[in-house]
């Protein structure tokens, strides 16, 4: 069975999508509570959360290709 392309594994554009779409969600619901008075809700919170892990997680893998460039014997390899 042939390898996949690049393109279809690649994760990093998949959490930038995500990371945006949690994003857009906490600036939505922001202007809802914030400009009209009301209590924040559970899910801004939740949308503020889902950024932060999605940050964290970029993190994460960046640090991973870090060290699989520099052939770090305990990096991901992606296999």
């Amino acid at each position: 069975m042939p390898e996949l392309p690049a393109q279809l594994t690649a994760l990093f554009p998949i959490v930038i999508v995500g990371t945006v779409a949690w994003l857009i969600g906490f600036v939505v619901l922001a202007i809802h509570d914030f400009g009209g008075g009301h209590t924040p809700s559970v899910w801004l919170w939740t949308c503020l959360s889902g950024v932060v892990i999605s940050l964290i997680g970029m993190g994460i893998m960046a640090w991973q290709r870090a060290a699989r460039g520099r052939g770090s014997r305990s990096a991901q390899t992606g296999a």
